[in-house]
Order: C-alpha cells, then sequence, then structure tokens
C-alpha cells in the first residue's frame, strides 16, 4: 500500500479489465479500505464518491467482479483489476462495459446494446 500514490481525497483511480478479453469494463475509485476489502475478499470493492461509502460491485444488481489479478502502474496512482465480470454487466446502464460511446464525426455515438435493463437490476 506504500507505493500507491492516493490523491488528495485518499483515492486511487480503479480499472476494472476483463481477464479473459482484455475489454476495459469501467473505471471507479478506491480508498485504502476498499483496496484491501478487494485483496482480502476476492472480488471488487471501490469507494462510491457520490455515497461516500463503500461499495462492492454487484451488491445490488448481481452483477459481481471476481478478482484475477491486481497491477499497480508505474506512476503508483491507478490500479489496474483483471476481473471476471459476473452477469456480463459491468456497466450500471446495463451494458457490458461502461465505454460504450464513441466519437463519431465530432458526435458521441452509442456503440453497444443494453444487455439488462437497470430497472430489472435494480429493481427500479
Amino acid at each position: 500500500m506504500s507505493q500507491i500514490k492516493w490523491n488528495s481525497d485518499g483515492l486511487v483511480a480503479a480499472i476494472a479489465q476483463d481477464a479473459a478479453s482484455g475489454r476495459v469494463l469501467m473505471m471507479a475509485w478506491m480508498n485504502a479500505e476498499a483496496l484491501q476489502l478487494t485483496i482480502d475478499e476476492g472480488r471488487a470493492v471501490y469507494w462510491s464518491r457520490s455515497r461516500s461509502a463503500i461499495w462492492r460491485k454487484g451488491e445490488s444488481s448481481g452483477n459481481v467482479q471476481q478478482l484475477k489479478s491486481l497491477q499497480l502502474d508505474c506512476d503508483g496512482d491507478a490500479v489496474l483489476l483483471q476481473v471476471e465480470q459476473v452477469g456480463n454487466v459491468a456497466c450500471h446502464t446495463g451494458r457490458q462495459s461502461c465505454f460504450y460511446r464513441t466519437l463519431t464525426e465530432g458526435e458521441w455515438q452509442t456503440t453497444e446494446d443494453v444487455l439488462k435493463a437497470p430497472g430489472d437490476m435494480y429493481g427500479r
């Protein structure tokens, strides 16, 4: 933990990548507690800035991220989690990845379909 360069809020950027395909699934934040819980539990645990609380990925949606490996970047200010994405949905919008919009001719275009309706995942 001493090699991690936490930002002024005590957070580090955390990128989740599908261990099998290499696809980037999402980016979130971790504090020291979330990172330690991720290591201890073998599943992705993040810090929710909007709720100011620990957030276990999949606790509401069932779309858990099982940790396969954890890496620290060269600057020490980002971690890479290679995960098995249970349910094939990482994004709260119901898509496989949070990176589902592509810049095309100056406009952001949605390039990925919803796999599971958010209401079905979160009961809204």
